[in-house]
């Protein structure tokens, strides 16, 4: 008796003496009916080790009496961190609902909210070949609300005399855009990622997540963020948002308490990634560059992610989803694609796949030549039988062609539009080559008018054809249709010196307005264009510095010769008659209305190029 007694006196004062459950982050943030993914929430406080989980609906503001059956707990499970739930549940109906962690007497609570789903979000849209991308450097584009400059909740201060710190960009920025960006003929913008970055310094490009849940507030909130998604629809532009599994910043909350030791990968000194992406697939390869390719960290403030850790994964698969659906988002960019863990990157795709199966998903997988590309979109027929998931990736390949034959006069073997055409030889080794983004550069590299012979804008708009009448999905760098250069000459390279805000008002010089007229002719003639979008190509081996293609369907075709000599050239149209016989050889020029005959001799003027719109 007195044993028993004893025992039940030590049971009460060790549930007293319990400290409280503390919940300080939530996530995701909230969920909604009818989801493929099935939810897991992180809670992550003090002491949530074995806490006993129990939901009540809240309605008017009040705990509803009897059992709860919209929001159901049915599993949960520790992490190696005692302050950490991670809790699976039934979602049944919409409504918020009050989850309560219990340990001993003592308890904390946390309001979580279920919606209904948006009607038909799951057979959502997304961007294709009819698209043009806009690629936004955030910070650095416009700064629309210069009271978000400097926030209390960050370290770093904005300040535009710094060139590698923060200057301002914003979402308002963006907004305040789009009417721009709608009459350059781009459809879709790719802003560069704007989730919480709270590094102390060098932290305006946004690739060291502190907080995946949460709008850096120095662009502005996430209701900031969907209402530009929302006023984009309304113009008819698209949004892709960038995504980053790969890493994380050293800044993020749970680096000061990670889940599990495996969380990240750890080394005992920093070690960098060795960036051999041929590791992944090469069958000589050893296992040590296999895991430091994927393993290694790409920068010291960049933690690597361990997406082998099947509660990361999980967490990163809801994470994408969530943004989707919160946001109405019309695509995703992924951020150092091949750097991810090999099979969990390709199952964290899948899971978004399964959620949003028309959506478009484009990865960087910055790495030559073609084959190394084309081994990560999905569809391809690789030796191993690997599907990454991905179903678009970036066409570096014909990016470092078109570069590198306009940066000289083209002279020599080898050299010239013939690197162009030798880039297209490729096209076979894609699963879908209409679904490659094209690009002449980006927030990484140097600026196309620093990279062509002289800064000459006749190449650069040579360049802007070729990219605007080739196979797949055009990607505009900002800027570019100004054709900016970098602000420090002798190092047209660095990030921080490309990465200006765009020119404004009287800033916009003639040449640069002439530039922009070009683009937008070219691109808005583009939109209309199937044959572009979907339809096939031939073309002709490159001479003496000229290149001729056809993108064609059954119905008609757009022909183009691009000369890239500095003195005219005759169109050789004879060489073409197995497909010209197919077509009325009398067309127009699309962007001067002009007709142009293709059964007379021609001649194109030096750096330059001509375009015809042929009919059956």
């Amino acid at each position: 008796m007195k044993k028993s007694f004893f025992l039940a006196v030590v049971l009460l004062l060790s549930q007293f003496s319990m400290a409280a459950p503390k919940i300080e982050q939530v996530e995701p943030l909230s969920w909604w009916t009818d989801m493929k993914m099935p939810l897991t929430v992180l809670f992550h406080g003090e002491d949530l080790k074995d806490a006993q989980v129990s939901v009540q609906q809240v309605v008017n503001g009040k705990v509803a009496k009897g059992d709860c059956t919209g929001l159901v707990p049915r599993n949960q499970h520790n992490a190696e961190s005692p302050n950490y739930l991670f809790v699976d549940f039934g979602v049944f109906r919409p409504g918020l609902y009050r989850i309560t962690l219990k340990k001993g007497n003592k308890k904390a609570s946390y309001d979580y909210l279920i919606s209904e789903r948006r009607k038909d979000s799951r057979n959502r849209t997304s961007f294709d070949a009819s698209d043009v991308i806009y690629l936004i450097m955030s910070d650095r584009f416009v700064d629309g609300d210069p009271s978000n400059n400097t926030t209390k909740d960050t370290k770093e201060r904005g300040d535009k005399k710094n060139v590698h710190g923060r200057w301002g960009g914003d979402i308002q920025g963006i907004i305040n855009s789009f009417d721009h960006i709608q009459k350059l003929g781009c459809t879709a913008i790719w802003p560069t990622p704007m989730l919480g970055d709270n590094e102390a310094e060098w932290s305006y490009h946004g690739y060291a997540c502190s907080d995946y849940y949460h709008i850096d507030p120095r662009y502005g909130s996430n209701s900031k963020y969907a209402e530009m998604v929302q006023l984009a629809h309304q113009k008819g532009l698209k949004i892709l948002m960038d995504m980053v599994p790969n890493h994380c910043g050293a800044a993020h909350w749970w680096m000061q308490d990670l889940p599990y030791k495996d969380w990240i990968n750890q080394f005992p000194k920093f070690t960098n990634t060795n960036n051999c992406f041929t590791a992944n697939y090469d069958i000589n390869a050893s296992e040590y560059d296999r895991l430091l390719s994927n393993r290694g960290w790409f920068d010291h403030p960049m933690p690597d992610m361990n997406l082998e850790n099947p509660d990361l994964l999980k967490y990163f698969q809801q994470w994408a989803i969530w943004w989707v659906e919160y946001a109405d988002l019309d695509g995703l960019r992924v951020d150092t694609y091949p750097y991810i863990e090999k099979k969990p990157g390709s199952e964290w795709l899948k899971a978004i796949r399964e959620e949003y199966p028309k959506l478009n998903i484009v990865g960087e997988c910055w790495t030559r030549p073609a084959p190394a590309v084309a081994y990560w979109q999905s569809g391809t027929k690789n030796f191993d039988g690997f599907d990454s998931n991905l179903p678009c990736v970036m066409d570096f390949p014909l990016e470092e062609a078109i570069r590198q034959a306009l940066e000289n006069d083209g002279s020599g073997w080898g050299n010239g539009l013939t690197k162009v055409y030798d880039a297209l030889t490729m096209d076979y080794l894609y699963g879908d080559i209409n679904n490659v983004m094209t690009l002449l550069g980006n927030h990484d590299m140097a600026r196309i008018t620093d990279v062509v012979k002289d800064k000459d804008p006749r190449r650069v708009k040579l360049a802007y054809v070729l990219l605007a009448t080739m196979r797949g999905i055009p990607q505009v760098l900002y800027g570019d249709e100004y054709a900016m250069t970098s602000k420090n000459k002798e190092d047209v390279n660095h990030h921080s010196y490309l990465r200006a805000p765009l020119p404004q008002g009287k800033e916009v010089t003639s040449e640069m307005q002439d530039m922009f007229d070009f683009q937008s002719a070219l691109f808005n003639w583009r939109k209309h264009e199937k044959v572009l979008h979907y339809g096939k190509t031939m073309h002709f081996m490159a001479r003496n510095n000229t290149y001729a293609y056809f993108r064609y369907n059954d119905d008609e075709a757009v022909f183009v010769f691009a000369n890239a000599a500095d003195d005219a050239r005759e169109v050789p149209v004879e060489t073409y008659q197995e497909i010209l016989s197919l077509y009325n050889p009398v067309g127009v020029d699309p962007l001067t209305g002009k007709e142009i005959d293709l059964s007379q001799a021609l001649k194109v003027d030096g750096l330059s190029t001509i375009i015809v719109k042929l009919k059956r």
